[in-house]
This record gives structure tokens, sequence and C-alpha cells, in this order.
């Protein structure tokens, strides 16, 4: 970022917005947005709680197994489309369906199937992330170069080792851009799943908060949440970087 053309570190354009909003909050402009150093203050409280640890343990565990079945059925669901053209017309509308439908209108059709416990959490995180972590599967696996199956097969690799050396390799970095943003889009899941179905975990505390006007607590609770699915992220980011070099293999 370049203001009056000095370059300004990353980190500004946050220091500033958090500058603001303890502006805002010192001349008590909203009454919901309490200033900064508050929220700093209540953050450093409320995570050591007995409480925090039992939500976080239960939000981590659902997120956890939401993803990992969302990974386990996203990939291969994105391989087999984007290497079956049958398979990519029947499940294709279906896939850009749901990642594109507003999710949240069917947690009550969850809570049916699932009942008002943690299968419906971990279903919610499921939905949100498996179907953007199909279609970057399957955008993967359809930029392999037809030239390295060739001299794959050429070579006398089996259909095994021709997903094992050479298709998943290749796609791996689309792979990982389609699970970095899935890690974002569950972590919302979790979130509306803890708010709408059983109201455990953080969806108590963003209940409790919310309902005793503890505004403090509530929006630290919530920087807590948008720096996990960030570090997150970023974590995964940078393990797609360090397989970058098989983009250019293909």
């Amino acid at each position: 970022m370049r203001l009056f053309g000095v370059r300004l570190p990353m980190m500004s354009s946050l220091i500033l917005w958090c500058v603001l909003w303890e502006v805002a909050g010192r001349l008590d402009l909203v009454f919901l947005l309490p200033p900064f150093s508050a929220v700093l203050v209540a953050m450093t409280e409320i995570v050591p709680t007995a409480g925090f640890l039992r939500a976080t343990w239960l939000t981590l565990g659902c997120f956890a197994l939401g993803m990992a079945l969302a990974v386990l059925v996203g990939v291969p669901l994105g391989v087999l489309m984007g290497r079956s053209r049958a398979a990519d017309r029947l499940l294709g509308l279906w896939v850009n369906l749901f990642l594109s439908a507003p999710l949240s209108a069917l947690v009550p059709i969850l809570m049916i199937l699932f009942g008002l416990g943690t299968t419906t959490i971990v279903a919610t995180v499921f939905l949100f992330a498996v179907w953007i972590i199909t279609l970057d599967t399957q955008a993967g696996v359809r930029s392999v170069a037809p030239s390295l199956l060739e001299m794959a097969r050429t070579y006398g690799a089996g259909r095994v080792a021709l997903y094992r050396r050479v298709i998943l390799p290749a796609a791996l970095p689309e792979i990982l851009a389609g699970v970095r943003l899935g890690v974002i889009r569950g972590v919302k899941g979790v979130v509306i799943g803890q708010l709408l179905v059983s109201i455990v975990g953080y969806g108590a505390l963003f209940e409790l908060y919310s309902r005793s006007f503890l505004m403090e607590e509530f929006w630290a609770l919530t920087i807590l949440l948008f720096a996990f699915a960030l570090v997150l992220a970023d974590l995964v980011g940078r393990l797609e970087k360090r397989v970058e070099f098989y983009a250019g293999a293909r």
C-alpha cells in the first residue's frame, strides 16, 4: 500500500482501522461498538476461562471432523468430475447449485435429519466446505497437460500409478487452494451451526454475550474467530506455495 508516494507496510491498513475503531468507541458514537482497547482487555479475560476452553474444544472438534469429511469427499468427487465427462454432466449442476445457494437455509433440514446435536454442526461445516474443494480439484485435474498423461502411459504407468504419480501431484496446487477456501467457509459453517442448532460452543458464548449486551466480549470472540480462520488459511496457503512448482510442470 502506498500513501503520498510512500510505501507502507501491509499491516498499516489494519492499524488504521484499529485506530478508527478506538476513536469511534471513545466518542461513544455507536452503543454496540466499544473501544478497541476494551475489546483487547476482554479478550485476555475470556481466553483463560473454563467456559471458553470448553467451547473452543467443542468447536474445534466439530470443525476438524467436518473439514476432514469435506476433504475426503470433495477431492475424490472433484477428481471423478475432472476425469469423467459423464460424471461432470451428472454432478456439475448440483455442485455449482450448492456452492451458490444460501446454505444457512438448509440447516433446519439438517436438524430434522440429524437432530439437535453436534452431528448437525459437523454436517453444516461439511456442506459449507465440500463444494469449493470439489470444484477446485476438478479444475486442477482438468488442467493436467495431456502430454504428461501420454508420457506416463508410454512408460507403462497403470491407472493407479497415473493418478498417484501424475494427476494428483499436478492438481495439488488447486486442491490446496480449494482446501484454503473451504477452511474459511468451514469456520462460517461451524458458527452458523452452533448458533442455529443446539446453541453450544462458540454459538452459546455469542448468545450469552449478545443477550447480556457484553459487547467487549462479543467483539473479542468475533476477532478470535476471524484470526483463527485467517491463520489457518495462511498455513494452507504457505503449503500451497511450496507445491507450486508442480504447476510449472503442467
